[in-house]
This record gives C-alpha cells, sequence and structure tokens, in this order.
C-alpha cells in the first residue's frame, strides 16, 4: 500500500534550513498496523502528514497504491486522498458547532452516497462505536473519550483505506486510552491499515510493528506484540 523510498524533507526560512525527514526507505503493506515512535522533533507528524498527502516530500518518491503522489501536486493529492486517507488526532478536532451526527457524516456529503445510505452509515458506525446514543450531542457535551470516539468514526464513516493517527491516546486518562485503542485494534482486525504517531510504549504495542525514529532517520524496527482487548 505505501512505499517510501529516500525520501528527504527540509522547511527552509530566510535564515535557517531544518531538515525533518533524511533518506527515509519504508514500506507498509495493507492491513497493517504500523506505531511511529521517536521523540519530540524527530519527524513522526511530518511523516505522517506526507503519508496523509496534506506534504509533499523535498526529495525522494511515496507511492500510495502503487501511484506515485509524492510529487503531484496540492489538488491532485486532495482528490487522491478524498475516500481513501483520514486522520485521527490527539485534539479530536470536531466541529463545536455541528452535533455528533453531522460531525460523523461531514466526510460523507463530499462523495457520491445516497441520502438513505450516508444515514444508514453513519448510524451504524456511531452503533460500533458505541457512541450512538450522544448522537443528537455537541462536543462540548462529551467527555475526552467519547469525543475521540466520534473523530474515529468520522475519519472511519467513508471506508478510508489507510488511516493515520497522531497520538490518538494523548488527551485521555489510561482507561480511556485502552477502550480507544481496542476500537482502533478492532478496525485493524477488520482490514483497515494503521499507522499510528505515539510516545506510548502500551498504544505500541497494538501494532505490528514499530518504527522509531531519530533526528528525521530511521534508528530501529521491531515486531510489537499486539495486546489481547481489554473490556471495561
Amino acid at each position: 500500500m505505501i512505499k517510501i523510498e529516500n525520501l528527504s524533507k527540509t522547511f527552509q526560512t530566510e535564515e535557517v534550513e531544518t531538515t525533518a525527514l533524511n533518506n527515509i526507505k519504508l514500506e507498509i503493506k495493507e492491513g497493517e498496523f504500523v506505531a511511529i515512535m521517536g521523540p519530540s522533533g524527530c519527524g513522526k507528524s511530518t511523516l505522517l502528514n506526507i503519508m496523509g498527502m496534506l506534504d509533499s516530500p523535498s526529495e525522494g518518491k511515496y507511492y500510495f497504491d502503487n501511484q506515485e503522489v509524492g510529487s503531484q501536486k496540492e489538488k491532485q493529492r486532495n482528490k487522491i486522498r478524498k475516500g481513501n486517507v483520514n486522520f485521527v488526532f490527539q485534539s479530536f478536532n470536531l466541529i463545536d458547532e455541528l452535533n455528533v451526527y453531522r460531525n460523523v457524516e461531514l466526510p460523507l456529503n463530499y462523495l457520491n452516497i445516497k441520502s438513505a445510505d450516508k444515514k444508514a452509515r453513519v448510524l451504524e458506525i456511531l452503533d460500533r462505536m458505541k457512541i450512538g446514543h450522544r448522537r443528537n450531542h455537541y462536543p462540548q457535551q462529551l467527555s475526552g473519550g467519547q469525543q475521540q470516539r466520534v473523530a474515529i468514526a468520522r475519519a472511519v464513516a467513508a471506508n478510508p483505506k489507510l488511516l493515520l493517527a497522531d497520538e490518538p491516546t494523548g488527551n485521555l486518562d489510561s482507561k480511556t486510552g485502552l477502550e480507544v485503542m481496542n476500537l482502533l485494534s478492532e478496525l485493524n482486525n477488520d482490514g483497515t491499515t494503521i499507522v499510528m504517531v505515539t510516545h506510548s510504549e502500551r498504544d505500541a504495542e497494538f501494532a505490528h510493528r514499530v518504527i522509531r525514529l531519530f533526528d528525521g532517520e530511521i534508528a530501529a524496527e521491531s515486531t510489537a506484540k499486539k495486546m489481547p482487548s481489554i473490556n471495561f
């Protein structure tokens, strides 16, 4: 699904040039769950943004589904990303003015889906995320864990091939974080490819592989032992 060849990313101002990623080589197969770890400033989020086609590399190649997308213009990258890639963020990024149902429905409004099918999909994913009973509530009326469930529901509503998660449990307590990781694990078991940036060794154990970055380079790679589901 993902193939990265000799990828580098630099950010330049008038005074200084910063290398965020340096000669990254990486492959991620369809259906994998990969965790990316490393200290702050090592390039984790930059790599995730390039995988999600929000940014482009300075050098190198990025292939998504056998198509080279790293050199594509922003408009073309947006077109490829739509319906194929979605994000889950630490800060949830829900729209306060929309209730839970409308937040989850939002990405489906940009796809050619019939109204009845769209409604059925939203209700189905809300129930799966165990948040259907809150569909008429607004984000500020929800706990952090409930907001993250809504954010995950919105991210997977369109059945994306790739889900990118940036510190998805960073704003949650330990128990709620485990609930969220169980949800991500279930989605992966059902076939969704997941790449997750995390500082948490516990969260990384849910992945198949752990890739550790240091100073913009891959410093180590290991196989993670997947944790069993924990019910509350």
